[in-house]
């Protein structure tokens, strides 16, 4: 028995490095944005190919522990949350990508600081990293109480986004030449929207392995 559960905190381990290899990947991106720092950009690019490293050793661990020892209960429903969890993290781990090519490729570096200030983009980085971070603390305590507010969170980020457009095109309009910038600045806000909606999917599992209940869809509702 003990050596099942020393299987299981071996995963929950990768899965914690792989945690820290992406809230690392999403302030260096932030850094390389805010700075215009190329050389960081490329070496978040760089590393992606860790964050798919991880999200393919964990998945086949946690396939094997499944088939090994046929978990039943809390032990599967953490399992079967680890896998999703990572996979969750690899998708965040691409949008931070993401975000570092905008730095690589010049895309919106014309824009002035005023209107970067204006489409809230240092705030949507602040609460993303703190929606991470929640997540992380919420797995490792199994306290799902705090899933409340990384939700919260996430409908601020809502709420700058979708403030964003009407930004944007309001500057068009007084700047058509600067039309390519604002909607590469356009996307690069959606990558960090879609990251805010995978920390909520991160929540998700995350009650569901403590307390065996399912969000998906009733939130919405």
């Amino acid at each position: 028995m003990k050596h099942v559960e020393r299987e299981l905190l071996s995963l929950k381990e990768e899965v914690n490095q792989m945690w820290k290899l992406v809230l690392s990947q999403l302030e260096k991106a932030r850094q390389a944005f805010f700075n215009h720092d190329v050389e960081l950009a490329r070496l978040v690019v760089s590393r992606e190919r860790r964050v798919n490293a991880f999200e393919l050793k964990i998945d086949s661990d946690c396939e094997n522990y499944i088939a090994l020892y046929s978990p039943v209960a809390v032990d599967l429903r953490l399992t079967l949350s680890m896998i999703k969890i990572c996979r969750t993290l690899e998708r965040i781990g691409d949008f931070a990508t993401g975000v570092a090519r905008h730095v690589v490729d010049n895309d919106c570096n014309d824009l002035d600081a005023q209107i970067i200030e204006e489409l809230q983009i240092e705030k949507m980085f602040d609460i993303l990293m703190s929606m991470l971070s929640d997540c992380y603390v919420a797995l490792e305590t199994e306290n799902t109480k705090i899933s409340g507010k990384i939700i919260a969170k996430d409908e601020e980020v809502d709420t700058i986004y979708r403030q964003s457009t009407g930004i944007l095109a309001a500057f068009v309009e007084n700047n058509p030449t600067m039309a390519r910038s604002a909607l590469k600045t356009q996307l690069l806000i959606r990558k960090l929207e879609r990251i805010g909606d995978h920390c909520n999917n991160i929540v998700e599992e995350i009650v569901f392995y403590v307390d065996a209940k399912v969000l998906k869809h009733s939130r919405k509702q």
